[in-house]
């Protein structure tokens, strides 16, 4: 197993500075993880540090409480994209899907697919914050509103990740989506257990830890 490949190496601190982004897209290079996934301000920065490289540029939209409008999502994507960006993950609307206002909730998620302009876009439920019903038709939105993942969390919540939302999420995406598991997975037997119960990916801050775990 590719280890490394799976993950998403992850600064998303509101006190990140240059210096950690350099460590962080450094390390990136010496694993080759999937992606840095770091805040918007840093994509130009990064996009032009990672050239030449396998390690794609992610970024967040909307983050971390999914409450800006549909149009300033649009708008935050189509700059992240302009900057460099292969990876989009937007928070859903998450009140509005908890007053079943469904219809603002697709709409939201698609304004962000259509700005995303073919990029890879995973969406983020949150799902500490919701019932099993509430994740089931979370994801059948994103699959509605072609997306490409589902993913559990920011990491700025109540929450992370657990092995029963992750399979919850794959039994309801099947092949359509993917899954993106993320908050709080700081080990390597974590992220098996991550993988085994549906994720494709694993967003972490622990990436380097995790991958030394496996040599």
């Amino acid at each position: 197993m590719e280890m490394n490949k799976y993950i998403d190496h992850t600064l998303l601190k509101v006190d990140a500075t240059i210096s950690q982004i350099d460590q962080l897209i450094e390390e990136a290079k010496k694993y080759h993880f999937a992606s840095v996934c770091i805040s918007p301000c840093f994509v130009k920065y990064a996009k032009e540090a990672l050239q030449g490289t396998d390690v794609k540029v992610c970024t967040v939209i909307g983050f971390p409480s999914g409450q800006n409008t549909s149009l300033v999502k649009g708008y935050e994507t189509s700059d992240a994209i302009k900057n460099g960006a292969d990876e989009i993950d937007m928070v859903i609307n998450i009140g509005a899907l908890k007053d079943e206002r469904y219809e603002e909730v697709l709409n939201d998620i698609q304004e962000v697919v259509k700005n995303a302009n073919g990029r890879l876009v995973k969406v983020i439920l949150e799902t500490c914050l919701l019932t099993n019903d509430q994740i089931v038709t979370a994801c059948q939105l994103a699959k509605e509103a072609k997306a490409d993942f589902v993913k559990t969390s920011t990491g700025f919540s109540l929450a992370g990740a657990t092995l029963e939302s992750v399979k919850l999420m794959a039994d309801t995406v099947g092949d359509c989506l993917k899954v993106k598991a993320s908050g709080r997975i700081r080990d390597f037997k974590t992220v098996i257990a991550m993988i085994e119960s549906g994720a494709s990916r694993i967003g972490t801050s622990n990436g380097v830890k995790i991958v030394e775990e496996n040599k």
